[in-house]
C-alpha cells in the first residue's frame, strides 16, 4: 500500500501542474498611451513629482514635467495617475525562474544539465512561459529575468526573458547574453553522519579551478585556428566571451575564492566578469573596484556569513559596496518563490544606508547595466522600451506597495495570478 501511495502522489502533482492556468499573454500595443500626473521614479536617481510619460509601439516617446509643459495628446489613451507612482519594470538577474515550478516534482525542474563543463546548455529554449511562478513575480513588479542554468562548474548560457509570452520565442528579450560559472569551494561541509563537526579542505579544488580555466584556454586556441575540421559545441559556445560580447557570471561567496576566481580568469584573458552571491565582497572591495567588476548580491534577508559580523551586515552590504564605487545589483535564489520579494530587498537596503532612489537602482538601472541592456531598459527615458509599473504607494515598501498596471514593451500585461484569482473567488463567500 505504501508503494502505491508513493507512485500515485507524483501523478497527482503532475495532474495539478497540467491543469494550471496562467493568464493570457498581452497583445502588442495598438494605441499610444499617456500616463499623466504620477510621481515618476526614473531609475537613475531622478524623480519628477508631476510627470507625463508617453509611449507608443512599445517605446517611450516622451517624458517630462507636466507642471511646466503639456505635450500634444491627440490620439492618446489618457490615464490619470495623480497620486500614484511610476517606476521602471524590475529586473531579476541570474535566476532559474521559468526553469523550475515545483522543486519536489522532477518533471517540472529543468535547470541542471548532466556534466561539469556545459557552456553550450542554453536556458532560453527551456523557459516555461506557462509557469505558475511568473504571475507571482509580475504581481510584485518583476518584468524581466536573466534566466540561467545551474549545476556543475560551467553551468551554461543564460538569456534575458520577458515574464509574458506565448512561448520562449515570444518571451526572449536578449538571447545568450552570458556564460555562468559556479566556482568550487575551498572547503567541504562536515559529514555529520560520520561524526564530523568541522569543515575540511576540498581535495579537488585546484583540479576544478584548472578545469574552468582550461575551457577558456582551449576555446581561445580553437577560435584562433584557421580551419575547423570538427565543430566543437562546447568551445563554440564560449566565442562571445572571447570577443567581448558576453560576460561571465561567477557564482562565488568566500573572499579567498572570489580572489582566486578573478585571478584565474585574468590569467586566461577573461576580464568581463560579474560576481554573483558575493557575501564576502566587502572584504575584497579594492580588487573588485580596481578590476571594475560588479556584484549581484544574493538574499539580503539572511544571517551574516561570519560569526564576528554585525547581525545587520547583509542589510548594509549594498550601501557599503556602493560607497566604494562598486556597481551592485540584487537577486534572490534559494527558495525560488521568495525571489518575488525583490523590491522589498531593495527596501531593506534603503533602510540600512542607501537613499531610496539609490536603492531602486539596485533592481532597475544597475541590473540593466550589469546585464548590458541599459540602452533599452532600466530607466524611464525617451527611446527606451516601455517597461514600466504604475503603483499606489512606495514600490519598495511591502506595507503599501500595490501595483495597478504593468507594461512590457508597451503591452499591458495581466499582473494577477492564481492567488489573486482564488482570493476574488472566495472573498464574497467568507465575508457573508
Amino acid at each position: 500500500m505504501k508503494k502505491i501511495i508513493v507512485y500515485i502522489l507524483p501523478l497527482v502533482l503532475l495532474l495539478h501542474v497540467s491543469k494550471a492556468q496562467t493568464p493570457r499573454p498581452a497583445d502588442p500595443q495598438t494605441e499610444p498611451i499617456a500616463l499623466l500626473h504620477a510621481t515618476a521614479h526614473i531609475g537613475n536617481g531622478q524623480v519628477i513629482a508631476n510627470s507625463y510619460i508617453l509611449f507608443e509601439k512599445g517605446k517611450i516617446v516622451g517624458i517630462g514635467d507636466a507642471t511646466n509643459s503639456r505635450p500634444d495628446l491627440t490620439g492618446y489613451r489618457l490615464i490619470d495617475a495623480a497620486g500614484k507612482h511610476v517606476y521602471p519594470g524590475l529586473i531579476m538577474p541570474s535566476s532559474r525562474l521559468g526553469l523550475e515550478d515545483i522543486s519536489a516534482v522532477r518533471p517540472t525542474v529543468d535547470f541542471n544539465e548532466v556534466g561539469e563543463i556545459t557552456p553550450h546548455v542554453r536556458s532560453q529554449i527551456a523557459f516555461n512561459t506557462d509557469s505558475d511562478l511568473l504571475p507571482t513575480f509580475r504581481f510584485n513588479g518583476i518584468l524581466l529575468a536573466q534566466v540561467a542554468p545551474q549545476g556543475g562548474l560551467v553551468t551554461g548560457t543564460s538569456s534575458v526573458m520577458m515574464l509574458d509570452g506565448w512561448n520562449w520565442e515570444d518571451a526572449t528579450y536578449v538571447q545568450d547574453d552570458a556564460i555562468h560559472v559556479s566556482w568550487p569551494s575551498r572547503t567541504i561541509s562536515p559529514r555529520w553522519w560520520m561524526g564530523e563537526t568541522e569543515r575540511k579542505e576540498n581535495p579537488t579544488y585546484q583540479k576544478q579551478c584548472d578545469a574552468i580555466g582550461q575551457l577558456f584556454i582551449d576555446a581561445a586556441a580553437y577560435h584562433a585556428g584557421t580551419s575547423k575540421v570538427d565543430i566543437n559545441l562546447v568551445l563554440e559556445a564560449v566565442a562571445g566571451v572571447l570577443d567581448g560580447t558576453q560576460k561571465v557570471f561567477v557564482e562565488v561567496n568566500n573572499a579567498r575564492e572570489i580572489m582566486d576566481a578573478i585571478n584565474r580568469f585574468k590569467s586566461v584573458g577573461v576580464t568581463n566578469l560579474v560576481i554573483v552571491g558575493g557575501s564576502d565582497a566587502y572584504y575584497v572591495k579594492d580588487l573588485l573596484r580596481q578590476n571594475n567588476i560588479p556584484v549581484i548580491l544574493d538574499n539580503l534577508h539572511r544571517l551574516p556569513s561570519r560569526e564576528d559580523e554585525a547581525v545587520d551586515e547583509p542589510f548594509r552590504l549594498p550601501y557599503l559596496l556602493t560607497k566604494e564605487g562598486i556597481l551592485v545589483g540584487l537577486r534572490h535564489e534559494g527558495m525560488l518563490a521568495r525571489g518575488r520579494n525583490l523590491p522589498f530587498y531593495a527596501g531593506t537596503a534603503a533602510a540600512y544606508g542607501l537613499e531610496k532612489e539609490e536603492a531602486l537602482k539596485l533592481i532597475t538601472s544597475n541590473t540593466a547595466k550589469i546585464l548590458g541592456i541599459d540602452r533599452v531598459t532600466g530607466t524611464l527615458e525617451t527611446g527606451k522600451d516601455a517597461n514600466l509599473l504604475l503603483t499606489e504607494g512606495d514600490l519598495l515598501d511591502m506595507k503599501e506597495s500595490i501595483i495597478i498596471s504593468a507594461f512590457i514593451q508597451g503591452r499591458e500585461v495581466i499582473i494577477e495570478g492564481k492567488q489573486q484569482i482564488l482570493y476574488e473567488r472566495f472573498k464574497d463567500k467568507y465575508s457573508e
